[in-house]
């Protein structure tokens, strides 16, 4: 697996749609996010707090870490010192918790809000209407010290790709009517998280200003070797 090229070619064909692009790095060795790194890559996503806390030890510091897998409560403080973006904040529990470990290392943590767009009970997240009443309330004051800048979704595992561009396009309207809302002080709809290996090119024609690319990068998924 040539990652050089891997990055470069994809890099390219993302930014051109004024995407970047996060190189899913889960269960991958230090040595090839390193070769990821050495070919221009700074966003890395990691789906385990602890995995991902151990490699930002022994990686570059100037790597932007991305939480992209479900987040338990307990794991938050394992990367709350320095993760750069929080995609899968499912909860107003979870965004309890990461405004305490974010006050307790005196930053101010961002996050995007999950939202379930799949038609798998499987799938986490807040569906819209929730989530419409939940940005009423003053979450500045709930939350000090947490910034929510968009939304977070992931399509149905399926070959359908109507069905994909379907679930894609609802959350981008929910995106586009949240930006025209009065929102509070610390929420802004700046950031749209959708798209991975198999469906990210459906998700860059949706609108997608995030894509998560892992095996077509790095492989087959390894066992971590820190």
């Amino acid at each position: 697996m040539d990652i050089k090229n891997n990055i470069n070619r994809y890099k390219a064909e993302v930014e051109t749609s004024g995407c970047r692009l996060i190189a899913v790095s889960k269960t991958q060795p230090t040595t090839a996010i390193a070769e990821a790194y050495q070919a221009g890559q700074r966003l890395f996503g990691e789906n385990k707090a602890q995995e991902m806390a151990a490699k930002q030890k022994e990686l570059a510091p100037d790597i932007e870490w991305h939480m992209i897998g479900h987040l338990q409560t307990n794991k938050v403080k394992y990367i709350a010192p320095f993760v750069s973006l929080i995609h899968s904040v499912d909860s107003a529990r979870l965004l309890e918790e990461i405004n305490r470990q974010a006050l307790k290392n005196k930053r101010s943590i961002p996050c995007l809000l999950q939202v379930h767009i799949a038609r798998e009970a499987t799938k986490f997240g807040w569906d819209a209407q929730e989530l419409k009443t939940f940005l009423h309330t003053d979450l500045s004051h709930q939350f000090p010290a947490v910034t929510i800048i968009g939304l977070m979704g992931m399509a149905t595992l399926t070959d359908n790709e109507d069905q994909i561009e379907s679930e894609f396009r609802t959350l981008k309207n929910l995106f586009m009517e949240l930006q025209h809302r009065e929102l509070p002080a610390n929420v802004s709809m700046k950031e749209l998280s959708m798209g991975m290996s198999s469906d990210y090119k459906l998700a860059l024609k949706a609108g997608s200003t995030l894509v998560r690319i892992g095996t077509s990068i790095f492989g087959a998924r390894q066992s971590p070797n820190h």
